[in-house]
């Protein structure tokens, strides 16, 4: 199955000496650069009727036609799993997503992931690079996240993830007690030794992570983190860089901390805590059809309530 998409435009004399790639971008904003230089080179995008290449110079008055087809994507099974949907029009779902739930299928985890679940959910995603995932959460880190339902609203989505206008905040409960809020800004790349990890390097892309102080305990804090980048694991390894790390991360936690003279009970929490504390609460961005500024937030899971409840429970008993 495939879907076809028309579009003509003009040339105007104001885009006279531009590229066909860049005059292309401009007039057909609606789909990314990258599939518009695909399109270009397939014949799928021509000038006057005939292909061209992307660096093509125009002069002005060309009529650029589109004439492509949207390819379903099926290499991937849908697969009724349940979504948490917390908003969804024509344009775009936002959805709570529960921990242990991977984002995209991957060499461990070929399916059972949200990807798939999205496919069954809204088959007609098929045709939406990656079923119209435009950002993720570790696996087992939970809450709000967009899908765009139309290769529109991706490529409007994705432009605003790059532009740093979509807001994305995060709870998270960390070892240590830090004195007020802070940030972090270090480049985050591949970790020189381990794959699996990422970490603060000087090689890295740049990665801003703001956090304030929510709450604090004996001896760890509910805090409240701010993304400014996206970056792969980014507030767990800005938090353990800034020598905080999160309770229950399994890749940049180390050791659990027991505040002297603890109960079983909030030992046993904070040694068998089976996830990074690590929840998005909120997210706010522009709509990609309507313009209208939206924001969600998801309260925060059973897991984390509880843990917040063992830890206030033995600041107040210890005082």
């Amino acid at each position: 199955m495939s879907h076809i998409i028309r579009a003509t435009h003009q040339v105007p004399e104001t885009l006279a000496g531009a590229r066909l790639d860049q005059a292309a971008a401009e007039l057909f904003s609606d789909y990314s650069r990258e599939r518009l230089k695909t399109w270009i080179n397939t014949g799928e995008l021509t000038v006057d009727g005939a292909k061209a290449k992307p660096k093509a110079k125009l002069h002005g008055l060309e009529t650029l036609t589109l004439q492509a087809a949207l390819e379903e994507d099926t290499r991937f099974e849908a697969q009724e799993i349940p979504l948490e949907i917390v908003f969804e029009d024509d344009a775009v779902i936002v959805l709570d997503k529960p921990a242990g739930l991977v984002v995209h299928p991957a060499a461990g985890n070929p399916d059972g992931t949200l990807l798939n679940a999205l496919l069954y959910h809204c088959p007609a995603l098929a045709e939406v690079p990656r079923a119209g995932i435009v950002h993720r959460l570790d696996k087992d880190t939970t809450g709000l996240m967009m899908v765009a339902k139309t290769l529109t609203a991706q490529t409007r989505l994705v432009e605003q993830l790059q532009a740093r206008s979509v807001s994305r905040q995060y709870d998270a409960v960390v070892i240590g007690r830090p004195v007020s809020g802070a940030t972090v800004d270090a480049p985050i790349g591949r970790h020189p030794k381990d794959r699996k990890r990422q970490a603060v390097t000087a090689s890295g892309k740049p990665a801003v992570t703001h956090y304030r102080v929510v709450e604090r305990f004996r001896a760890h804090t509910h805090v409240r983190c701010q993304l400014e980048t996206g970056r792969t694991h980014q507030i767990r390894v800005h938090m353990a860089h800034a020598r905080y790390p999160l309770i229950g991360d399994p890749l940049y936690g180390g050791r659990p901390k027991l505040p002297p003279g603890a109960g079983e009970s909030l030992k046993e929490i904070l040694r068998e805590f089976p996830r990074q504390a690590l929840h998005a609460r909120k997210l706010s961005f522009i709509h990609p059809l309507s313009e209208e500024a939206m924001t969600f937030k998801a309260e925060l899971p059973d897991d984390l309530l509880m843990l917040l409840d063992y830890l206030r429970e033995d600041s107040e008993t210890m005082r």
